[in-house]
């Protein structure tokens, strides 16, 4: 464990091998990442960039048309409850639909989930990265393998324990 106290005291080289390297990619690079996705995870307090980001929205609308799987994980919050209502309604999406896109979780279910966190191919080369999730920020930071791995494992979980299905 590093003792932060310490880090002004290591070298670059040292620092490099104790600190978890992380990559920060442009909201460009981002949907670039996601256009060429065929599945997607997100973990969203808000559903902020899903239906009130412009290139968000125009990129999950096609990417819903060409058969790219989405799954959320949500608060079961008033501010949801009405984007969800807003989602169906942009993406024309049936309540099946929305049934199986979407897990709704009790606030102390959801307190490890501070920022959006999307997982794009999860089963595959999965990407994990991570952005603020009410801001339009251009600054997105993407995750390691073995973090992005472990983010992946985590939703799988959360997600089968209460829809009793893979994501």
């Amino acid at each position: 464990m590093i003792n932060y106290c310490d880090v002004q005291k290591l070298s670059k080289f040292e620092l490099d091998k104790k600190l978890i390297k992380i990559k920060i990619m442009t909201l460009k690079q981002l949907i670039r990442l996601e256009n060429k996705s065929s599945e997607v995870w997100v973990v969203s307090p808000s559903l902020h960039y899903d239906v009130e980001n412009k290139d968000f929205s125009e990129l999950v609308s096609v990417n819903l048309g060409e058969k790219t799987k989405y799954r959320y994980i949500v608060p079961a919050s008033r501010e949801i409850i009405k984007n969800l209502k807003l989602y169906k309604k942009i993406y024309d999406l049936s309540e099946e639909e929305m049934k199986n896109n979407f897990l709704l979780l009790p606030d102390c279910e959801f307190v490890p989930f501070i920022t959006e966190v999307a997982i794009y191919n999860a089963s595959t080369d999965c990407i994990a990265c991570t952005a603020p999730a009410t801001e339009d920020s251009n600054d997105v930071i993407k995750y390691n393998a073995d973090t992005s791995k472990g983010l992946a494992k985590q939703f799988k979980a959360i997600w089968k324990k209460y829809k009793r299905t893979n994501p």
